[in-house]
């Protein structure tokens, strides 16, 4: 859903009535036809209210009567066309996701339900009337996202080229406490031998994300320049560096261990201690394993928990493993294989209640059995790590500045070719347009 920014009377701008939801009055008459739909003389003048009560607002000029009025009917056009195009699409708009929508809006402008329904009556408005025109703001955005979307291709060079630019906009002025191991290789040395540094500094790494003290492993294998001091580097601008290690830290953050990496005389491991100037962003990761007992017509909810109950009993007692209880009663085959084991992830890879799980018991503690979308689990935390993802923050980051650029861009190209592939009939200057015109009149 969208997020609501605009002003309360914007938000009123933008979704003025159509014909599916204006009440006729004696008066009232057709203006436009838009397809099969309509714009009435109503949906016009409530749109031109709302818009100098805008504009009123914010001590804003309008034009003259005419072009004013000429500017509605582009919108509630525009508009039409967007919701013809939702109904295609079965797009519906129910009233909790309505409300949801107005809780948001409150939120962001400070206002409370009353204040809303004072503000809207003493603008002549119902708040009826006003959660319709939200309603069909709604259902035309998200018409609109479904069809742009299709229209958006971002390739990941464009992301690295953007998410490189953007570092060195962050990084400027950024410091960095570092550390550095280095596992030499001489140039003459054979496969065998490279092979088994490599392995050398692979176990290394393994052994520093679990907790090893980098100093320590330093003192003890590093043949760098700063090993007799723990491979301390102390604070360094990336252009003080040397051209290995500004190459390799990029965006990482505190704590980050970098490597291993390959240079001409061997591998590199490095450890940021701490940065200067430098927002980063770290992650919670959680190594869990479950079992999964999924319910059928030959099993139901109570025999598929009470499974799982004398299987946690049988683990916690010793009298079988988790991954032995696993391998035989978990119905998720892929975790199944291998013992329940589920990887490193970020609890919000989980549906909620696995979620909430994962994040609430303690390491090492099986939960009792819970029920999610797809059955009944026993779930166990191995273990908890802290990650630094700055480096994904900003490939992220690159990811929506592209897409946000391409939605506007093709938005306009999606609405211009939907215009121009409309029927509509100005039935107020007896013109109609049809397939390339701009239906100005």
């Amino acid at each position: 859903m969208k997020k609501w920014k605009s002003s309360l009377l914007g938000l009123m701008m933008f979704g003025a009535a159509t014909s599916s939801f204006a009440a006729p009055t004696e008066m009232d008459k057709v203006v436009t036809i838009v397809n099969d739909g309509v714009i009435l003389q109503s949906d016009i003048d409530a749109m031109l209210k709302t818009v100098r009560l805008n504009a009123a607002d914010q001590n804003q000029a309008l034009p003259d009567t005419t072009v004013l009025t000429e500017q509605v009917k582009e919108k509630l056009i525009i508009e039409a066309l967007q919701i013809q195009q939702a109904e295609q699409f079965g797009i519906r708009i129910d009233d909790n996701k309505l409300d949801q929508a107005i809780q948001q809006m409150l939120q962001q402008q400070k206002m409370t339900l009353p204040q809303l329904r004072q503000k809207l009556a003493a603008s002549g408005i119902s708040y009826s009337m006003f959660r319709e025109q939200m309603r069909r703001d709604i259902t035309a955005s998200e018409a609109r996202t479904i069809q742009v979307r299709r229209r958006i291709n971002i390739l990941p060079q464009e992301v690295d080229a953007l998410a490189e630019q953007l570092n060195k906009q962050n990084l400027q002025g950024v410091q960095y406490n570092v550390s550095h191991i280095q596992i030499r290789v001489d140039d003459d040395a054979d496969k065998a031998t490279r092979e088994e540094a490599e392995q050398q500094a692979k176990s290394l790494v393994k052994q520093l994300n679990q907790g090893a003290d980098f100093a320590n492993m330093a003192y003890t294998y590093s043949k760098g320049p700063k090993a007799l001091q723990g491979g301390k580097w102390g604070w360094m601008r990336q252009e003080e560096m040397p051209t290995i290690f500004a190459d390799q830290i990029k965006a990482h953050g505190k704590g980050a261990i970098i490597g291993p990496f390959r240079s001409g005389i061997g591998y590199h491991i490095i450890k940021i201690n701490d940065t200067k100037g430098l927002e980063t962003v770290s992650v919670t990761e959680v190594k869990a394993r479950h079992i999964l007992v999924k319910t059928s017509v030959i099993l139901s909810d109570e025999a598929a928990k009470r499974q799982l109950e004398q299987a946690r009993q049988a683990i916690m007692a010793g009298d079988r493993s988790f991954a032995d209880a696993a391998q035989a009663l978990s119905a998720d085959p892929g975790s199944a294989a291998n013992g329940g084991e589920l990887g490193w992830h970020t609890p919000d890879i989980y549906v909620p209640e696995f979620k909430d799980k994962v994040e609430t018991i303690s390491k090492g503690v099986i939960s009792e059995p819970f029920k999610t979308v797809h059955g009944w689990h026993i779930v166990e935390v191995m273990d908890r790590r802290n990650v630094d993802r700055t480096d994904a923050a900003v490939k992220n980051r690159a990811y929506q500045i592209l897409f946000s650029r391409k939605f506007n861009e093709e938005a306009q190209a999606w609405l211009q070719e939907l215009r121009a592939g409309a029927y509509i009939e100005q039935l107020d200057s007896n013109t109609a347009d049809q397939g390339g015109a701009n239906g100005q009149g």
